[in-house]
């Protein structure tokens, strides 16, 4: 038996009828084989964490709409309607199979503030010991448009980062990521690095009219969780049984490679940190950062955008666009403003104070993604 920790995210499509059939709802048939599955995966001794999407789309099809609401307030009400549907269609499934459930719904707020991701992280490993399955959705009813994960791709790949998971399964409508996002793609079998390439393949929008996300959304998930040291696969959720498939080495989809060199527990947290500004650097600051190990040092610094505090969370974005890393930021945006560009014997002088921090982000302080 196996005591691997596996995090798998089911999309809203996957999990409803097709929008063509004129019966509007949940697909019970396959919520009732997902719960078979992963049953079987328990009960062979792995622990499981599932993702669900399917809220608004369930309370979208109790008011009768055929288009996902724009409106913050609209979707919120659809998510209230929708989540007792859900996860009673998700209690009838497992409990059949004597699986018992946990609802647990999480906002960005509770993965940012320390204490309550650790709070959360001990409720979920408190389940998981007493064989439980967690079921897990953003909180849609009480998240602002400033605070929400977005999409439940980023929630799945910031669990399966911050529970230290082995495996992130990204179920959607597809079977990977194709060369094609149109009729005729090649499926991509394993993706050792998400390098500009691979994101010139996503395809932007979202699959159906009741989704949140798309594949942009996973491939930027699939890239926190392997600096994470997490294995990704995107596969299709209608197929019944494809993680099982998958990890009997017989299955399709797309695997991505997670990085040997993990990042710890503090990083990972700090990967997963809403940014409030940006920092661009140059090709050496980039070298100094991935290859190099070192600080971000005030000389690499150009262009900023946005407006911070010291503290505050920041992404490092390299000459070709790309984040290269996260982090906290030593100083304001103001203060970056005035030092960008120069020598750190320069500092004091710049700053009009003695001994100010040498970094503009510590290597402590720093989550190294690319």
């Amino acid at each position: 038996m196996t005591s691997e920790k596996l995090v798998v995210k089911i999309g809203t499509a996957s999990i409803s009828r097709p929008e063509r059939d004129p019966r509007p709802g949940l697909d019970e048939d396959r919520i009732q084989a997902l719960a078979e599955e992963l049953t079987a995966l328990q009960r062979g001794g792995r622990r499981i964490i599932l993702v669900s999407s399917g809220a608004i789309g369930a309370g979208m099809d109790v008011f009768g709409w055929k288009e996902r609401p724009s409106r913050l307030a609209d979707k919120q009400a659809a998510a209230a309607v929708g989540q007792p549907v859900l996860m009673e269609a998700y209690k009838r499934a497992f409990g059949a199979r004597g699986v018992t459930t946990a609802q647990v719904l999480l906002s960005r707020a509770d993965l940012e503030d320390r204490e309550r991701y650790l709070n959360a992280r001990n409720t979920l490993e408190a389940l998981l010991d007493r064989g439980v399955l967690p079921i897990l959705n953003e909180n849609d009813t009480v998240a602002t448009e400033e605070i929400r994960f977005g999409d439940n791709d980023t929630l799945a790949a910031l669990i399966a980062a911050k529970t230290s998971a082995d495996r992130l399964f990204l179920l959607t409508d597809v079977e990977g990521l194709l060369t094609n996002p149109g009729s005729g793609g090649r499926l991509l079998p394993e993706v050792f690095q998400i390098t500009p390439d691979v994101e010139a393949l996503v395809q932007s929008g979202t699959g159906s009219k009741k989704s949140a996300g798309g594949m942009a959304a996973k491939i930027a998930a699939a890239r926190l969780a392997m600096a994470s040291g997490v294995e990704v696969w995107i596969a299709s959720g209608k197929r019944a049984g494809v993680v099982t498939e998958i990890l009997e080495g017989r299955g399709l989809g797309t695997r991505f490679q997670p990085r040997e060199e993990a990042l710890n527990a503090r990083r990972r947290w700090i990967a997963g940190l809403r940014p409030q500004g940006v920092l661009h650097v140059d090709q050496g600051a980039v070298a100094a950062l991935v290859q190099g190990k070192k600080s971000l040092l005030p000389s690499g610094v150009g262009r900023i955008e946005g407006r911070f505090a010291p503290g505050d969370p920041v992404r490092v974005v390299g000459p070709d666009g790309r984040e290269v890393a996260r982090g906290l930021a030593a100083y304001s945006s103001a203060e970056v403003q005035k030092i960008k560009g120069r020598k750190t014997s320069e500092l004091s002088e710049l700053l009009k104070r003695p001994d100010p921090p040498q970094e503009v982000i510590h290597r402590n302080n720093l989550a190294v993604l690319a």
